[in-house]
């Protein structure tokens, strides 16, 4: 068992609170030290009530995904002695009702570019690489989102 943490931390700017005319902006501090701005999504609270620069919990958990899958590829690749020069993923998150009526991140696609620093290996064997990651992968085990994988 491991046990993870984040520390999220809000604090009122001196703006009207009980009107609903405050920042939402907060912090979100890592066992590491890093702290990274966080706001709801302007899509969801409307500007200056949220952050446009800040990350935002659904893209916070799109990048869990993308960034989950591709260590798990990484490593299998590295295991197999298949070079990889860079990878990089503009993931995709949808967010809509789901069939209970909810509003939900219902689908993420990964749509990952790999670049292999020698000879890259077959289609078949990509395929592969990529099942494995996703059928490892911590995060997409313990979510209901359904995922798919492009390359």
């Amino acid at each position: 068992m491991s046990i993870y943490t984040a520390t999220v931390s809000w604090h009122n700017d001196g703006s009207d609170f009980i009107k609903r005319k405050y920042s939402r902006k907060h912090e979100w501090a890592f066992d590491g030290g890093v702290i990274v701005p966080a706001s709801p999504s302007p899509h969801v609270v409307p500007l200056p009530y949220s952050e446009k620069s800040a990350v935002d919990p659904e893209e916070a958990f799109v990048a869990a995904i993308s960034s989950c899958h591709m260590l798990f590829f990484l490593d299998y690749a590295s295991r197999e002695k298949i070079a990889i020069a860079s990878y990089s993923d503009e993931a995709i998150g949808v967010m809509e009702k789901n069939e209970q009526g909810k509003i939900a991140m219902t689908k993420v696609t990964l749509n990952p570019k790999v670049e292999y620093a020698d000879n890259p290996p077959s289609e078949d064997k990509i395929k592969e690489l990529h099942h494995r990651s996703h059928e490892s992968c911590f995060i997409a085990n313990s979510v209901k989102t359904e995922i798919e994988v492009v390359f």
